[in-house]
């Protein structure tokens, strides 16, 4: 953090990530609120976001591998994503925006913030010493596990306070904001691939992560994990609203807690990974973040103690997500050549992110034909499976970060 160049760069992804969290709530109020959007409409919502890193994700990550100005890519992505977002208030308040419009808008905003995302990794070893990855990974991946569960709080005050359409403009100038920090971030970037020889062409990425037993496992690990949280975060909102009758200022204030136990994660995580080792601690983690999920299904009985449960759950699931976002990260990074860091990032991004908008349409499927609280309980249960897959694997015995696998 004493190098301008990363405080910037940091914080330039700190505040794009939050923008795109601000929206995770704001945009699915307001299609409740402006359009009457039901279960099934919800989970069309969050996959039309979702889908473009199924679709994108290997081309992006083997174009931005080859292109040599990394920067230049993640203020495009800002500027493109801030402009789109602000077409969202302007046809609510000309009152001609649909749902058709709002499928639009996130599946655009998605492809850019895939395109975003596969270039951050490389501009970060451009900006990062090896040595420095654990601590620097501390501080990027604990920002986007943290920004997953403030921006949503924060979102829900705004939308409380000032109406969903003006948090979305709050989002689009997040954006805004963000580039403006990386046109002032100056970084020696590595010399592009050229895409030759046997990890050369947009499925490299794909080969080096299926050869790697360390990148594979954590692969599949949080793949099955996000195919079941996406099946939750596609009926949370709707559930909480309407089963539990939370407001959405409320509902703000409890997914805060997810972010204070998000700060939590990010502060003991590092600690944790050199007492015990890094893959101990991310053994943990796939097991910390889903387990506290199962309260959610379980509040019953007074609003406080329905409150007080939901409140424990993102705490707890917070500093869970962190802590395997750190660690998880920091290993990818590490266990990957310079040369094709993008493309495995987009590899990862086709089947990671990939399973999401599934797992949302799952949901609204099931939410829609056998009633939420059940398709709550498949959801929050079934995230368990994850670890599972790091058990049987070399994670466990990681005691520090791995060279690049190339076995």
């Amino acid at each position: 953090m004493r190098q301008a160049a990363f405080r910037r760069y940091w914080s330039a992804q700190t505040i794009s990530l939050f923008g795109d969290q601000v929206s995770t709530l704001a945009i699915p109020l307001l299609a409740v609120v402006a359009t009457g959007a039901g279960p099934a409409q919800m989970g069309y919502l969050t996959a039309a976001g979702l889908a473009p890193n199924l679709l994108f994700s290997v081309i992006a990550g083997a174009w931005v591998d080859r292109y040599p100005h990394k920067r230049r890519v993640m203020i495009a992505a800002d500027v493109g994503r801030a402009l789109l977002l602000a077409a969202v208030p302007l046809l609510w308040f000309t009152h001609t925006l649909t749902l058709p419009h709002l499928y639009a808008v996130a599946f655009a905003v998605g492809t850019l913030s895939v395109v975003f995302q596969v270039a951050y990794s490389s501009l970060f070893v451009a900006l990062v010493a090896r040595d420095d990855y654990l601590d620097a990974s501390a501080l990027t991946n604990g920002s986007q596990a943290v920004s997953s569960v403030a921006g949503p709080s924060v979102g829900g005050i705004l939308v409380q306070l000032l109406s969903a359409p003006v948090a979305v403009v709050v989002d689009a100038s997040s954006y805004l904001f963000s580039a403006l920090l990386l046109v002032r971030t100056r970084a020696v970037e590595h010399p592009p691939s050229t895409g030759r020889g046997r990890l050369g062409g947009a499925v490299a990425g794909l080969r080096y992560l299926a050869r790697s037993a360390t990148l594979r496992s954590i692969l599949l690990a949080s793949t099955t994990l996000n195919l079941f949280n996406y099946m939750f975060e596609a009926l949370f909102i709707l559930y909480a609203t309407t089963e539990l009758k939370i407001s959405a200022g409320t509902l703000g204030f409890v997914l805060g807690a997810g972010a204070t136990g998000g700060l939590l994660g990010a502060v003991i995580t590092g600690r944790l990974a050199r007492r015990f080792g890094v893959g101990p601690t991310l053994l943990a983690a796939y097991v910390i973040f889903p387990a506290p999920l199962i309260l959610v299904p379980f509040a019953t009985g007074p609003q406080l103690v329905v409150l007080a449960m939901l409140f424990v759950a993102e705490f707890l699931s917070g500093i869970g997500v962190v802590m395997l976002d750190i660690n998880a990260g920091a290993v990818q990074t590490a266990a990957t050549p310079t040369s094709m860091l993008a493309r495995m990032q987009g590899a990862r991004r086709t089947v990671n992110y990939g399973i999401r908008p599934v797992g949302a349409l799952i949901g609204g499927a099931l939410g829609a034909t056998m009633g939420l609280e059940p398709a709550v309980w498949i959801a929050v249960t079934g995230g368990l499976l994850g670890v599972v897959w790091i058990v049987f694997s070399p994670v466990p015995r990681l005691r520090t970060l791995p060279e690049p696998d190339v076995g």
